[in-house]
């Protein structure tokens, strides 16, 4: 079981800045950070493989954002920049193995989850 908390959320003018946080009870190999809106399905933002061997990101966040984790692994960062107010979601911390030394890119690949923090990010 692994327990995560996530931190940092808020409001925002475009073209602002957000760190979030998310906080692991235990290391895992893969973690990463996914966002939802009521109407879209959730979608992968970043993910990030032991202490950032391996990073991926979404096309939409390439160049704007950065994921990291700490030298532990029990901390995971995403370093959101240049905000959009597409960006508007409730952003979740997810944890799970690797698969064939790769972080898995879809939701379901994941098995634990944090509440979820909100990020609004106003025109």
């Amino acid at each position: 079981q692994v327990d995560l908390a996530e931190s940092g959320g808020g409001s925002v003018q475009a073209g602002g800045s957000l760190r979030l946080s998310c906080a692991a009870s235990i290391h895992t190999i893969c973690m990463g950070w996914f966002r939802q809106t009521p109407a879209k399905e959730r979608e992968g933002v970043a993910t990030i493989y032991l202490s950032g061997v391996r990073t991926y990101y979404a096309d939409s966040v390439r160049g704007r954002f950065t994921v990291t984790r700490d030298i532990a692994g029990k901390m995971l960062y995403l370093h959101m920049n240049s905000l959009l107010p597409e960006d508007t979601a409730m952003y979740y911390c997810a944890a799970g193995p690797g698969r064939g030394g790769l972080c898995p890119q879809r939701d379901i690949d994941y098995s634990y989850w944090g509440q979820g923090t909100q990020v609004t990010v106003s025109s």
